[in-house]
């Protein structure tokens, strides 16, 4: 047989389910399971949080974040194809690289945004009324429009008097409360 000659039956013999680079053989069956799991790995999340099976929200979001990281890795292996045979084991070794950066990152957004947040100055109540009341708000949500408004009948700047019941903040009473 010359090289020409031969049969694709002869190339494309059993390799243990590899080419010989590496890569993983893709069949129908591997994608359907591939799928199926990944449907359940997403129907059991909305079912935790929709039917609340659980009470307590912390374990709810544990489990979450559990099925997410386990579909994560479903697609990693039946759609990306990625195990330790393929590109001679690179793949894994980036796959490894990866999440360490990003936990690397993650926990230290986390750790500046803790410390930022334990380490900001305090305000007092003086610091927050002032920041509210330059919006013409209160602190118990109440508008201040009318607070500093004369009095129906009370003289104004341009020493006029009464006009007509009428105020600054809009009011015929002179509460400055529209009513």
């Amino acid at each position: 047989m010359s090289i020409g000659s031969h049969t694709s039956d002869a190339h494309h013999g059993d390799h243990g389910g590899h080419h010989p680079s590496g890569e993983s053989h893709s069949t129908m069956s591997g994608y359907l399971t591939g799928f199926g799991l990944s449907v359940v790995l997403t129907v059991i999340p909305f079912w935790l949080v929709w039917a609340r099976p659980i009470e307590d929200g912390v374990v709810t979001s544990l489990l979450v974040i559990l099925l997410a990281v386990a579909q994560i890795i479903v697609h990693m292996i039946y759609f990306l194809h990625m195990d330790a045979k393929s590109e001679g084991g690179w793949t894994i070794m980036a796959l490894i690289f990866t999440v360490v950066l990003v936990v690397i990152t993650i926990s230290g957004s986390l750790w500046v945004m803790y410390h930022l947040n334990s380490n900001m100055m305090p305000m007092d109540n003086s610091m927050q009324m002032d920041g509210l009341e330059m919006k013409g708000m209160s602190m118990d949500g109440a508008s201040d429009a009318g607070k500093n408004a004369p009095e129906a009948g009370a003289s104004t700047e341009s020493g006029h008097g009464d006009h007509g019941g009428m105020t600054m903040g809009g009011s015929q009473n002179g509460s400055g409360s529209g009513q």
